[in-house]
């Protein structure tokens, strides 16, 4: 009965549904192809802002000692990749399942763990890899504003093993140079730790009878404002490898994305 319900009750979810979107006019656009030409300046005027710079060149390789350049990735760094990916999400441009990933054997594992470092010593990522489509999910009920909408982007996967093991491996060395009162985006802490922290100070100033000032600052689509240039900055002076420099670079500057509008 309750597969049925469900079955009966859900509707199709994937893609920009074209329902109509405003234009910068506030106009409501039905017509598919402008609905697209919407969606296409919105992404270019959020991501192709001054943030994107000409280049984003790292130091030449002749310039790096070897200790600095990185370790090839290992195959067990993959295995742990994989294990930690969810089943079910949606394949990227190469159409490869996430589930798939998680049934190769020793060999299909040592083919993948070559594929890996074939990329990470050349630091250029395949063209399946750098192309993603963008899909849209609602925020609101009525979303009539490209605003109104949380897009995401949907990756291969194998790229995301690899992103994964980068992740990893920064997270090792930033772990050393941040401070005690960063709580988000960091293992074993969480903004309910700060909460926490917010609310003892406020019952213990209520006690003494006192004032007490906090300041919330909410900053717009910040994750996709990120000044590049800078990232890269922070990323040597932490001491981040070489050839993990590069792949971020190259990911960020390669990058093309596609817009699906109802699943089409």
């Amino acid at each position: 009965m309750y597969m049925k319900t469900k079955e009966l009750g859900w509707k199709e979810n994937h893609g920009i549904q074209n329902v109509g979107i405003e234009d910068s006019q506030g106009n409501r656009i039905v017509d598919q192809r402008q609905v697209l030409k919407i969606w296409e300046n919105y992404i270019t005027e959020l991501y192709d802002r001054p943030n994107r710079p000409e280049t984003l060149e790292v130091e030449p390789e002749e310039e790096v000692d070897t200790d600095e350049k990185g370790p090839y990735i290992l195959q067990s760094e993959v295995e742990k990749a994989i294990k930690e990916m969810r089943k079910g999400k949606a394949t990227g441009d190469d159409d490869v399942p996430g589930d798939v990933l998680k049934l190769l054997g020793e060999g299909g594992l040592k083919t993948l763990t070559k594929l890996m470092n074939t990329i990470y010593e050349s630091g250029e990522w395949p063209k399946d890899f750098t192309e993603v489509t963008m899909i849209a999910l609602k925020k609101k009920t009525k979303a009539t504003k490209c605003s109104d909408h949380r897009t995401i982007s949907l990756i291969a996967h194998t790229a995301k093993i690899i992103a994964k093991i980068l992740k990893r491996r920064i997270e090792r060395k930033i772990e050393d140079v941040l401070g005690e009162d960063q709580f988000g985006f960091r293992r074993g802490k969480g903004t309910r730790d700060a909460i926490g922290m917010m609310r003892i100070i406020a019952e213990r100033t209520l006690e003494i009878d006192e004032e007490l000032c906090v300041c919330f600052i909410d900053w717009q689509k910040a994750f996709d404002r990120v000044n590049w240039t800078k990232l890269m900055q922070i990323l040597k002076e932490t001491g981040i490898d070489w050839r993990e420099r590069r792949l971020i670079s190259k990911l960020y500057m390669d990058q093309k994305v596609r817009v699906r509008l109802n699943r089409g």
